[in-house]
């Protein structure tokens, strides 16, 4: 089997290349299309990759993509399906391009928020807006007895 390649991004800027003998793929009957092949043919693909022994990931990569994928793994397999397509080859394509791209969005690091400070004139539009407020408010009172 071929190396599964994973294209650069964030957390992983050289990109990730996982070696074929690291892939599990199992092939099965799918259910949809198919017409009279959809009983013989053993068109749906199962890939899975063992997280926590891929030579692919460094421990840093590991580690998140554990913690990310957490709710997808069986122990520590990730396992990606295809049956979308009636050919067993294109849905071993679609199910290497869905475990790429699983892969290289758990490495990202996660998105850090910078505040930022409002804006002078959303500040006074804060502040005019309390005091026609409050003076809807006062003018409300019972006016004093003098």
């Amino acid at each position: 089997m071929d190396d599964l390649r994973a294209a650069p991004g964030p957390g992983a800027p050289r990109g990730l290349t996982v070696p074929g003998r690291e892939l599990f793929e199992q092939f099965s009957h799918a259910s949809g299309p198919g017409g009279q092949g959809v009983n013989t043919a053993d068109s749906r693909v199962q890939l899975s990759l063992d997280l926590a022994t891929t030579t692919a990931l460094n421990e840093d990569q590991r580690r998140l993509a554990l913690e990310r994928l957490a709710a997808r793994l069986s122990g520590t397999v990730l396992t990606v399906t295809a049956a979308e397509h009636r050919s067993q080859r294109r849905n071993r394509a679609a199910a290497r391009e869905r475990l790429a791209d699983l892969l290289r969005e758990a490495v990202a690091p996660p998105a850090v928020r910078r505040p930022t400070r409002r804006t002078r004139g959303s500040q006074r539009r804060r502040l005019q807006g309390k005091r026609r407020r409050s003076e809807i408010k006062q003018n409300r009172r019972r006016p004093p007895l003098d």
